[in-house]
């Protein structure tokens, strides 16, 4: 008997590779988000670090109002980098999504390919049963001739 073939194996194969390309894009969307919540961290603790700095004695007035612009620009930054962090967030979400549905569909032509490679294992099994039957048949009724 031939060997089992899934008529549906070029497509399964696509949706392989889509959901492949999924994943992908997914951790490419988790390491963006990640790398925009470790820049929040950096400023968070740059402007930490420059708040225990700004109180140090010996400054002049022209020293503190260049902390005081330097954290202001720091709080703009975060500011920005929490509006990217947003986006990011929502871009791992659609990426999410893409994936969970490559991955069904997958999983779905997944579940047809073991459905008919069973079918077909059955008919193999079934045929073999056959043919042991008639040789037992047959090697019965050559020793009963005898």
């Amino acid at each position: 008997m031939k060997q089992f073939s899934f008529d549906l194996e070029n497509i399964l194969d696509i949706r392989k590779y889509r959901e492949q390309e999924a994943e992908i894009a997914l951790g490419r969307a988790v390491g963006d988000l990640t790398r925009i919540e470790r820049n929040i961290d950096a400023v968070a603790n740059e402007k930490a670090r420059v708040s225990l700095e700004r109180f140090a004695l010996g400054y002049g007035v022209a020293e503190l109002l260049t902390f005081d612009r330097y954290v202001q620009r720091l709080d703009t930054a975060k500011e920005q980098l929490i509006k990217e962090a947003a986006q990011a967030e929502l871009n791992v979400e659609a990426a999410r999504a893409i994936y969970l549905e490559a991955s069904r569909e997958r999983d779905a032509l997944d579940e047809v390919k073991s459905d008919e490679a069973a079918e077909y294992r059955k008919a193999v099994f079934n045929e073999e049963a056959k043919a042991l039957d008639d040789i037992a048949g047959s090697t019965y009724m050559k020793r009963r001739s005898l």
